[in-house]
């Protein structure tokens, strides 16, 4: 059938995006094809990945390009094969400023690769020698053309005329068009031709605490308790008393002073000690059964001190050098204010009594769970009021109890409105639940997130997890370590003494750039209550000074003091993204390194650290470590320097090294690496 001209053309289907005349495919870091922004960090170099291909045998490639808040392209970066063989490409950019941001690929079709590849083979076979040679000239000539420095400019046409030369042998043509310096121009200007690039995806840009710092809980209210012997009741702590503990935290270098809830404490089911049902005359109550008749999430319970004492509390914080983080927990107690002022906000059972809070079989009588589908709207300006109260009062961080419980399009609405209004406000989640709902919870704002580190022992299961945390989880979940916690105290811990708590600290003060330390952490509290995983006489429950001066015997406080020095002085371990796993001939050995490259430092130079750790609390283990050269930046070293900057001594190393670690006497290495 012939078809004339009057015969209509059909009309192009539709087309949501169109595939690129170089097509890129498989972005990373992407959340829901950019609905949602990936997590950057300001100063933080992160990885784009994509997948890059064409038709054909000419040569692609493809650049990561960076765009700031005001639609400016800040940088850009070739993107290196890393795959060979599935067409992956990967590139590191880095933002230096909190917003929101944005990045594209762009694939581009090689021609100056696709001539290399072609002129060696066939001038060494002696085909086509002539043409392709003056192929390669004329080539050159167009990317010099273009506006270029002047000195790269004539560089290129220096090449252009040698390839053009037909005095010269074909061999001496054909190097002058594949030299270093011409290789050094077309890798800052690259030729590029058939640029095809992605829709550009956001990143939403944070301050560095967002990501990197060392936090210390702390309960104010057993800092100065003491028992009474006149009344034979105890005597609260206070805000007041409380202040001279901050210098001692502050000492061993932390960056975060997270204090448990502040707020007024129920009577009604009040929970005694050991999370017993009857509490006892003078059990002060679990500070997370928020609210009385002094006041609820917005007050502060009256044995602490007022806010003016607590405002002294966070200066005082910010003296020495931190920030000061609360505890939120959405749950009232029976005798909360909103209990009888909005009841409609809480789940009523059909005996007519309002719900108490439960996990089955656990039981929290204490407690009543809001109901975020009875008046959101309500609740919703309820939450963020006293949020706002907090934050007018210098807290710039906040420690979410159970955000799991609680509907994601209400986080996702809060977070923006505070990422909108304090940008600087950061939001911890303390979400121990199914992955994908943290996972989620990072999604829709919230800054960073607990971890299952705290039950990761075996060197498999660290291995694996450090690697997902850092290479497969990282734009979307910012993880935070933590050890023990005050409802935390995993059998590990129970069991192993102080060298458990010693190389635990090191595993997340290293492997995390965000960790975190539970009071009482420097004594090696480790007694369990029995069938729980928490300690026996829970500070939840009851008031728990403690004897500081006997801290020096354990070494715990001076370890954490050098290893918050160390993450300080080296900003390797500050970064999440790059971590790499070394193999060892020891299943109790464990090896990771962290690497920054120069251009991101904020030294200005590389800084690489490779940690190794006795995963045994109890015996002295041996180990051959099989070091990643290239992961290390040392490719193409024979040996290199170590210097363990936890007791300064030096080693000289090569691709394998050996060690040996006594839990009694160093149960980690933490070594700076350094070539000769």
């Amino acid at each position: 059938m012939s078809i004339d001209s009057t015969t209509p053309v059909p009309a192009a289907p539709q087309i949501s995006r169109p595939i690129g005349r170089i097509p890129v495919t498989e972005v990373f870091p992407v959340l829901e094809d950019g609905d949602w922004p990936a997590k950057g960090t300001v100063g933080e170099p992160f990885p784009v990945r994509a997948t890059v291909f064409r038709e054909g045998h000419d040569a692609v490639a493809a650049t990561a390009v960076l765009v700031a808040p005001d639609g400016t392209e800040h940088s850009w970066a070739l993107m290196k094969d890393v795959a060979k063989g599935l067409d992956r490409y990967e590139a590191w950019l880095c933002p230096d400023a909190p917003g929101l941001w944005s990045f594209r690929v762009e694939g581009w079709s090689d021609p100056y690769a696709t001539w290399v590849h072609d002129a060696t083979i066939k001038v060494d076979a002696g085909v086509d020698v002539d043409l392709m040679l003056t192929e390669g000239s004329r080539l050159l000539t167009r990317a010099a053309d273009r506006d270029l420095p002047a000195g790269a400019a004539e560089t290129l046409r220096d090449a252009a005329a040698v390839l053009a030369d037909t005095s010269l042998e074909p061999a001496d043509r054909l190097a002058g068009g594949l030299s270093d310096d011409v290789a050094a121009v077309l890798a800052a200007d690259p030729l590029r031709d058939m640029v095809s690039p992605t829709v550009s995806y956001p990143l939403q840009v944070d301050r560095r605490l967002a990501q990197t710092g060392a936090w210390y809980e702390m309960f104010p209210r057993s800092e100065g308790a003491h028992f009474d012997l006149t009344t034979g009741r105890w005597v609260s702590g206070t805000f007041r008393t409380a202040m001279p503990r901050i210098d001692a935290i502050a000492d061993m270098g932390f960056d975060v002073l997270y204090l448990t809830p502040v707020h007024p404490i129920g009577t009604t089911n009040r929970k005694g000690r050991n999370n017993s049902l009857n509490a006892r005359p003078g059990d002060p109550g679990s500070p997370y059964g928020i609210g009385s008749p002094e006041g609820g999430h917005d007050a502060i319970h009256p044995e602490l001190g007022t806010f003016e004492d607590f405002d002294a509390f966070v200066a005082r914080a910010r003296e020495r050098g931190m920030e000061v983080a609360l505890d939120i927990a959405l749950q009232c107690s029976p005798d909360h204010p909103w209990v009888t002022e909005h009841p409609e906000w809480f789940t009523t059972r059909a005996d007519g009594t309002i719900a108490y809070a439960e996990n089955p079989p656990k039981k929290y009588q204490d407690i009543y769970p809001l109901n975020f589908d009875n008046d959101p709207e309500g609740i919703y300006v309820a939450i963020r009021d006293m949020l706002e109260v907090w934050v007018s009062h210098g807290v710039t961080l906040f420690r979410v109890d159970n955000p799991h419980t609680k509907p994601l399009e209400f986080w996702q609405r809060l977070l923006a409105e505070f990422r909108e209004n304090h940008p600087e406000v950061v939001f911890l989640a303390e979400a121990f639940t199914r992955p994908a709902m943290m996972r989620t919870l990072g999604a829709v704002g919230y800054h960073q997130s607990y971890t299952y580190f705290a039950w990761r022992n075996t060197k498999k299961e660290l291995a694996e997890y450090l690697t997902e945390v850092a290479r497969e989880t990282s734009h979307v979940l910012r993880p935070a370590f933590w050890p023990t916690t005050h409802d935390i105290l995993t059998p590990f811990m129970q069991q192993g003494g102080t060298a458990a708590f010693a190389l635990r600290a090191v595993l997340a003060a290293t492997g995390s750039p965000t960790y975190g330390i539970y009071s009482g952490y420097e004594l090696v509290e480790n007694i369990a209550r029995p069938g729980v995983e928490e300690q026996i006489d829970n500070e939840k429950y009851e008031f728990k000074p403690r004897d500081w001066g006997s801290a020096d015997a354990t070494g715990i406080a001076l370890l954490l003091g050098t290893l918050n020095r160390i993450r300080h002085e080296h900003p390797a371990l500050g970064q999440l993204h790059d971590l790499t796993v070394h193999p060892t001939s020891n299943d109790q050995v464990l090896a990771f390194s962290k690497r920054i490259e120069a251009r991101f430092s904020p030294t200005g130079r590389a800084d690489t650290v490779l940690v190794v750790v006795n995963l045994d609390p109890f015996l002295t283990h041996e180990s051959l470590i099989h070091l990643d050269m290239e992961a290390l930046g040392l490719r193409g070293t024979d040996s290199f320097r170590v210097r363990d900057e936890l007791n300064g001594e030096e080693h000289q190393w090569g691709a394998t090294a050996w060690v040996r670690l006594d839990p009694r006497a160093q149960t980690a290495h933490v070594m700076a690496v350094e070539p000769l």
